[in-house]
């Protein structure tokens, strides 16, 4: 019995195992690979992981939006204090930002050959 089950396996072609792999495939909802080839098939299937990581964490806040929304708590950004510092000290140094231009008269660009 055996050796009769040995033979009818043989019998079968590859072509027909071939044609039988893909109708299961079809069959399935699978994709049809018959080198065996790397598809990326299972990190497509898998689920986002973005959503869940946006919500693990908490959202920011801003000091400054506080600052302005809530004026009668009298709070100080200190980031905001030390940077219009660090403004005053550069523009007394000549290291400032450049004035804007009241007319098109006033600007730099004027001199400049194109």
């Amino acid at each position: 019995m055996a050796s009769a089950v040995r033979i009818s396996a043989q019998a079968i072609r590859p072509a027909r195992l071939a044609a039988l792999t893909q109708l299961r495939c079809q069959l399935t909802e699978t994709s049809y690979n018959p080198q065996s080839l790397r598809t990326g098939a299972k990190y497509l299937r898998a689920r986002l992981r973005g959503p869940s990581m946006v919500g693990y964490y908490p959202d920011g806040f801003d000091i400054a939006q506080i600052v302005r929304r809530y004026p009668e708590l009298e709070m100080v950004d200190e980031d905001e204090e030390e940077r219009l510092v660090d403004v005053m000290d550069r523009k007394k140094r000549g290291k400032g930002a450049p004035k804007k231009a009241k007319t098109k008269s006033d600007s730099r660009r004027l001199g400049k050959k194109r």
